[in-house]
């Protein structure tokens, strides 16, 4: 059907549902989740005109409460903005607060006290100080006692200002750490809800994600009309996942399909085809469990490489492994997989060099020239991903993970793939966290 005209009151509204599914999303699975304040680049248009509007107002108010006497006109409508975020900082025991600061800040009373001549503005803006001292979080006592020293009016109230607006995100922070146990048992159905209303008001906005799901779907049933490869030697990274089907006559179930589009996240390529759209809002956490597999790929194929070549007397050696993972580690830091060749240049001479220490630590005669030469080009050849050891481990590091994804796998010890155990503590957590957002995103 052809795509139906949207009004920009309907655009509205679905960028707000968007953005509170966001937010719901991201309180549950970004366990360091916070809300920020709003920035803009220093240079933008947006900044500028923020910075022009709040110099103009501050400038503005410099101007009326050094005039004689004073015009207390944008002081007390600060006032009034001061005393409904105090107020919005209280929690439902505040009872005693809560009337205190309506008395003292009594707008009504200190418009009155102003056209008389008789408004405080100093005792006012001390009461506010001691009242943010005893609301604000500890990480604030600093910025709070410092605003004491500060004698202009107008540079205080902007003060008062900034620093209220930093203690309203944190009292917003600490309400969501202390929902987020609550918001688990809830979201579910929220996002199932809002989700279901974006679909009906966006019928055709899933082309990818059905382009994805079809792509599964001809990978499972291709599979199933073939015997199941060994886990280790698989072609695919779900060949052999939880729920595929046996019978090439049978139509794939639909847990295998999912089992198998969710697998493929591991090997997407970036640039040659887009993101399915039910998977937007965990494109960044899949990317970076799909970098990270990346990089123990390659540090298990450097550490397999290295022992097969050195030998059980050398890798056994104390510290050894652990050295050369810890090494191979930090070249590869934050590089994509396009820049891998160079990186494995760097570690294959950083091998050699710990290789010849070791042996010379252990009395062992040093490696001739062919042997290093060979160790070398054996490293450096990983970069190639049709490098058998790389495939090989790739394999059982993918069809691991699939095990933290399928509603009926296990991922226990006994699961763990042969010859990964030194990547075996990182390669547990990237599971534990790829197993998170695919279950969620399951249900």
């Amino acid at each position: 059907s052809q795509p139906q005209a949207l009004s920009m009151n309907e655009l509205q509204e679905i960028t707000d549902d968007i953005s509170k599914l966001t937010i719901a999303h991201e309180i549950v699975l970004n366990s360091d989740f916070k809300l920020q304040a709003a920035s803009f680049s220093p240079k933008s248009l947006e900044n500028q005109v923020k910075e022009t509007l709040h110099k103009a107002f501050w400038d503005s108010l410099e101007e009326q409460l050094s005039a004689s006497p004073p015009d207390y006109t944008r002081a007390i409508q600060l006032l009034q903005e001061i005393k409904e975020a105090l107020l919005s900082l209280l929690l439902p025991r505040h009872n005693q607060l809560r009337s205190q600061i309506e008395e003292v800040l009594d707008v009504e009373l200190i418009r009155q006290e102003a056209e008389h001549g008789a408004l405080d503005i100093h005792g006012l803006t001390m009461y506010v100080l001691g009242t943010m001292a005893r609301l604000c979080a500890p990480v604030r006592d600093e910025e709070v006692r410092a605003l004491q020293s500060l004698t202009d009016p107008a540079q205080l109230l902007r003060e008062i200002f900034r620093v209220l607006g930093l203690m309203k995100m944190d009292m917003l922070n600490f309400t969501i750490q202390s929902l987020r146990t609550h918001l688990q048992d809830h979201t579910v159905q929220y996002e199932q809800k809002k989700f279901q209303e974006l679909l009906d008001k966006l019928p055709n906005s899933l082309d990818h994600t059905r382009e994805w799901l079809c792509k599964a779907a001809a990978e499972v049933s291709a599979s199933s009309s073939q015997p199941p490869p060994h886990p280790a030697v698989s072609g695919s990274p779900a060949a052999h996942s939880p729920g595929a089907v046996s019978n090439s006559t049978t139509v794939p179930s639909l847990t295998s399909v999912l089992n198998r589009g969710y697998a493929n996240l591991l090997c997407w390529e970036p640039g040659q085809k887009k993101y399915p759209e039910t998977l937007f809002m965990d494109q960044a956490r899949l990317q970076e469990v799909q970098a990270q597999v990346n990089q123990l790929t390659i540090i298990a194929a450097v550490l397999l490489v290295t022992s097969g070549m050195c030998g059980s007397t050398l890798c056994g050696s104390p510290g050894f492994v652990a050295r050369l993972k810890r090494v191979t580690k930090v070249l590869l830091e934050g590089l994509s997989c396009t820049r891998y060749e160079e990186a494995l240049e760097d570690i294959s001479n950083q091998v050699l060099q710990e290789v010849s220490r070791t042996l010379s630590q252990l009395g062992c005669a040093a490696f001739t020239a062919d042997k290093c030469a060979s160790l070398k080009g054996q490293i450096k050849s990983i970069a190639d991903k049709g490098n058998a050891v790389r495939r090989v481990i790739e394999q059982r590091i993918h069809s691991f993970l699939c095990l933290f994804i399928s509603p009926d796998g296990q991922n226990s010890q006994k699961d763990f793939p042969k010859g990964l155990d030194p990547i075996q503590e990182e390669l547990l957590e990237v599971g534990r966290r790829f197993g998170s957002v695919i279950q969620h995103n399951r249900q």
